[in-house]
């Protein structure tokens, strides 16, 4: 039984919020970029240390619309600046209307402080879009659930990016890496000590290329598809059994070995290809590129006493900025 809702929308059985205030945070594919959507395994990690804050407050009301949303985005990579709203994040807005009960129009100001940057394989759209809902049920005392919280993210991020693979909805709420694989999530076990130190290649990520790319390929050769993920599925497998059983090398090894997948597949740059390479003369056990490809970020899996010379490295080979993420001890900072 849902409340009684005024005229601008609020909740009448309790003091409207003036403001409403949603986190989340980036999120790094550690294996199994592409594949994940073909029913491969794919491990996932929290980057806490890249946060979004959202907060939203009521704005004057425009009779015309039933959704109505100014959005403000300011960050860290870019001076603040109005927007309108995207499609993605005009439909998550209906949806939360829909799905918590609210009858009256939903007239909005929107505030999204973002420092993860855009397009680079981090979650940005997908924390981005996790904020505005924890805000929103904040600003009209609605409890979400997490299935509710997770089905409208993925809301945005199918408008935004076409069949996504929920991997990014998940990642940027949870507070250990995740393992995703038909449909299911669950944590991952942790027996490895180490770092992944995440490398900005200063490059826009190019999902949708990269998707059309390698949808090409597997078009072209039969069993592409299949030998493709077959690959990925065992990397990604020997991956979690690695990280488990505390032999970061092995895991190193894993995501060397996945880069060198997605490199053959085109979807690797000559700047990643320079990361990568740098991180491994650096000391670190593994490297990758993460997230769709084409551009965006690196990931090396570094033991703690060869970090510094990792990132000094990286920097020399173009990273314009690294982030350092432990594998173990980050459950305290779930959004």
């Amino acid at each position: 039984m849902t409340s009684p809702i005024s005229a601008e929308g609020r909740p009448q059985s309790r003091p409207a919020r003036p403001v409403g205030i949603g986190r989340a945070h980036a999120k790094a594919i550690v294996l199994g970029e592409h594949a994940v959507v073909y029913g491969a395994p794919a491990l996932a990690l929290p980057v806490p240390q890249l946060a979004v804050t959202a907060s939203a407050g009521w704005s004057a009301a425009s009779p015309d619309d039933t959704v109505d949303v100014s959005l403000t985005t300011t960050g860290s990579a870019a001076r603040p600046r109005e927007a309108q709203a995207s499609d993605g994040l005009r439909r998550l807005v209906s949806e939360f209307r829909t799905i918590t009960g609210l009858t009256e129009p939903l007239h909005l100001d929107l505030i999204i402080d973002c420092a993860i940057p855009a397009g680079r394989g981090l979650g940005s759209s997908a924390a981005c879009a996790r904020a505005v809902v924890l805000a929103l049920a904040d600003l009209c005392g609605r409890e979400v659930s997490p299935d509710i919280a997770y089905a409208l993210v993925q809301t945005a991020e199918n408008v935004a990016h076409g069949r996504a693979s929920g991997v990014d909805a998940m990642t940027v709420g949870a507070g250990a890496p995740l393992l995703f694989q038909a449909g299911e999530v669950k944590e991952l076990p942790i027996g490895c000590d180490g770092l992944l130190i995440v490398a900005d290649s200063g490059e826009m990520g190019r999902t949708k290329d990269a998707v059309a790319l390698l949808r090409a390929a597997f078009q072209r050769q039969a069993g592409a598809r299949e030998q493709f993920v077959r690959r990925a599925s065992d990397l990604a497998h020997e991956a979690t059994r690695a990280l488990a059983d505390g032999e970061p090398a092995r895991l190193g090894a894993q995501l060397t070995a996945y880069h060198e997948l997605l490199r053959t597949a085109g979807l690797s740059t000559d700047r990643i290809d320079a990361l990568v390479d740098a991180a491994l003369a650096a000391g670190s056990l593994g490297a990758k590129i993460t997230g769709g490809g084409m551009g965006g970020c690196v990931i090396a899996l570094t033991p703690p006493e060869h970090a510094a010379e990792t990132t000094r490295r990286l920097r020399e080979a173009g990273a314009v900025q690294t982030w350092d993420v432990p594998l173990r001890g980050q459950a305290d900072h779930a959004c």
